[in-house]
């Protein structure tokens, strides 16, 4: 099924995929930004905010209510800090199959490795920037999905 998509999503400028809104029209990539530390989930939003395409539907302080807020908003993608208090977020990322989850954290890009946890991608906080979340954006969107951790 390589270069189809869905029948209810349309590629769009820089080839992200979104979804048809009701009437037909295109909607935002709805992000749900989660972190313990209020300043980088204010940071990760202003980011989100300066992306065209993306909007900030909802924000997690912790794994485990990353996986509440995610059950109640359906994101089409969470930003989610690897370090959280209780349940981590690579542990989280392994309860959310079928929703695109980028990893962040202050460890640099070569100094961590999320293959097999289900994130789409790790993306240091240093690096995190609008080109960033569209390119990780487009590169989950043209993969083919991902089978849940442990799969």
């Amino acid at each position: 099924m390589s270069g189809q998509h869905p029948p209810d999503c349309a590629v769009i400028p820089l080839g992200r995929l979104r979804r048809a809104g009701e009437n037909g029209g295109m909607t935002d990539v709805r992000v749900l930004v989660v972190d313990d530390q209020d300043a980088y989930r204010r940071a990760m939003t202003a980011v989100v905010e300066e992306t065209t395409g993306f909007v900030v539907v909802g924000s997690a302080s912790s794994g485990e209510e990353s996986l509440v807020v995610a059950g109640e908003l359906e994101p089409d993608l969470v930003l989610m800090d690897v370090n959280l208090p209780g349940m981590s977020g690579v542990d989280a990322t392994a309860h959310l199959p079928g929703t695109v989850v980028v990893l962040l954290s202050t460890y640099d890009e070569d100094e961590f490795d999320s293959t097999g946890c289900g994130a789409a991608a790790y993306v240091s906080k240093a690096a995190f920037s609008p080109e960033r979340l569209q390119q990780v954006w487009q590169d989950a969107a043209s993969e083919p999905e991902r089978p849940a951790a442990g799969s």
